[in-house]
């Protein structure tokens, strides 16, 4: 609940200036390392269509795997089951390229 509490805070801000007296659509990007639950967020969001501007509101959830680049031959690379090991070298010199990240991509509104 405490990360869609976030997520509404950001919404209501970015509404309020820009004169959105009502969200239609929320895109929401949730990389897997967040270890975010879709079906929970849904959920909390769901608490907040009570209110005005959020009342019938869709929100869209789209994941975003993870990803690693190897830092040795800089090969690019889905990671399985958290396994951070260069497919390509085997070199555990691994950057997570993607995959932490949960944000609004856009909201729609009116």
């Amino acid at each position: 609940m405490s990360l869609m509490i976030g997520v509404v805070d950001q919404l209501r801000k970015s509404a309020a200036e820009h004169n959105i007296n009502k969200i239609t659509k929320v895109m929401l990007v949730v990389g897997d390392m967040t270890m975010a639950v879709p079906d929970a967020l849904q959920f909390a969001f769901e608490s907040f269509q009570d209110e005005e501007l959020f009342r019938d509101a869709v929100l869209e959830i789209k994941k975003e795997p993870v990803r690693g680049e190897c830092k040795d031959c800089h090969h690019n690379f889905d990671i399985k089951d958290f396994v951070f090991l260069c497919p390509s070298c085997n070199s555990p010199h691994v950057r997570v390229a993607s995959g932490r990240q949960l944000y609004i991509d856009y909201y729609e509104g009116d």
